[in-house]
């Protein structure tokens, strides 16, 4: 469970600087990404460290890279008037995190993450026999925690890296934690809430403590969070002190479940630069217009009159995304009876898809003449990315007693 309560929950995904993106990445992140600005405090960065793990022989690709994405990002629709947008290695302090987290944190930790085995296999042609591919799972784990993310948005492959964080935030508070006179300052705090407030914490603490009433503990959390007479410490120590705990310094974060993408590539694979199959978020009508119309159909409609299987098609995938019920019907009816031919199918495709990327692409126009606004725009959003992380750092410092 979380120590953050729901309406005060920051969100944190990142995305490793790929270059320009594709429809995949806008279906299967960005849309999400869409949503969750509107709705919750979002940091959203560019994991250029991560790059480096796997690509550190060369990353001279690295900086236009993180120049395409960010435009594809800003012309998606991301606002960084709504979430903050960064680059990773623009924070300094995640480095220093993961540093610190890595004395407490086991190797057989990271060993048993279950994607540490599988890159292996995928990436066999690289060296990936290093420090910093064993522990980027830790790096992601700082990457969370320093800006106390309540929901990390990840795939169902992505939990395991979540549930490592969790770990790795329990291990931290037992540990440094149990700071001198915990309960007197725990009750010290409590007295901040009022008397009324005060009795209900004992009661919901007592309920969750002696039953294990796990409403009890989510009401309390979210009561907490509403506090507005405590300060950051005074809420850490009575998270602490509602679950029989030290003083909470890095909050557990929780997955936030997004749904797989089933956005196809071209040739009916996933949509991958790797496969050459990708319409990308800046591709020009005609070019989209032309690869549409040159995608496979079901290869046993050789002629226009031979009946097809849309179920066997490359083509119906993308009506199961962009296309209405009625289209739908349409396109089944008029395949399997041969009423219609693979080019007529692919018409309402077509124009669905140059629809959605029309605003894309005019505003992909607008930051690339633009540099400046695009350097002032991530200049803002890693200063106060930054500013947050500074004082995670502090208190992270203070616990490991790393001042003087």
């Amino acid at each position: 469970m979380t120590s953050v309560s729901a309406q005060h929950a920051r969100v944190l995904s990142g995305m490793r600087p790929t270059g320009r993106l594709h429809l995949g990445h806008y279906h299967g992140v960005l849309k999400n990404w869409l949503e969750l600005q509107h709705e919750f405090e979002c940091y959203f960065f560019v994991a250029d460290w991560h790059a480096l793990t796997t690509h550190y022989e060369d990353p001279t690709l690295i900086p236009d890279s993180i120049r395409e994405m960010l435009i594809d990002w800003l012309a998606a629709g991301i606002n960084p008037g709504s979430a903050t947008l960064f680059i990773q290695s623009r924070v300094p302090e995640h480095a220093e995190l993961h540093l610190l987290l890595s004395m407490i944190t086991p190797v057989g930790w990271l060993e048993r993450v279950p994607t540490y085995k599988d890159q292996q296999d995928r990436l066999k042609e690289k060296d990936l026999a290093t420090y910093g591919f064993l522990g980027y799972p830790l790096l992601q784990s700082a990457d969370i925690l320093i800006y106390k993310a309540g929901r990390v948005p990840v795939g169902e492959d992505q939990v395991a890296h979540v549930e490592l964080t969790r770990e790795i935030a329990r291990r931290f508070n037992h540990i440094y934690g149990r700071e001198p006179g915990f309960e007197a300052k725990a009750e010290e705090a409590k007295r901040k809430m009022g008397k009324k407030n005060a009795r209900q914490f004992d009661e919901l603490r007592r309920a969750y403590q002696e039953r294990g009433d796990a409403q009890a503990l989510a009401v309390a959390r979210a009561m907490l969070g509403g506090q507005n007479n405590l300060t950051v410490a005074d809420r850490e120590r009575l998270f602490g002190f509602l679950e029989g705990g030290g003083r909470v310094i890095l909050p557990e974060p929780i997955p936030l479940l997004t749904k797989a993408s089933k956005m196809p590539g071209l040739d009916g694979q996933k949509m991958s630069k790797s496969y050459g199959n990708t319409i990308a978020l800046r591709d020009e009508p005609a070019d989209v217009e032309k690869a549409i119309r040159t995608m496979p159909t079901d290869p046993a409609r050789v002629r226009r009159t031979d009946p097809g299987d849309p179920d066997k098609c490359p083509v119906w995938q993308f009506h199961l995304i962009y296309s209405t019920d009625a289209v739908r019907d349409w396109v089944q009816g008029g395949c399997r009876s041969a009423g219609i031919g693979c080019l007529d199918c692919k018409g309402p495709v077509i124009e669905s898809v140059l629809t959605e990327l029309a605003p894309m692409r005019e505003r992909v126009r607008e930051f690339s003449t633009q540099p400046d606004l695009l350097r002032n725009l991530i200049n803002d959003g890693c200063e106060r990315a930054r500013a947050v992380a500074r004082e995670t750092m502090e208190e992270v410092r203070f616990a490991m007693s790393l001042v003087l």
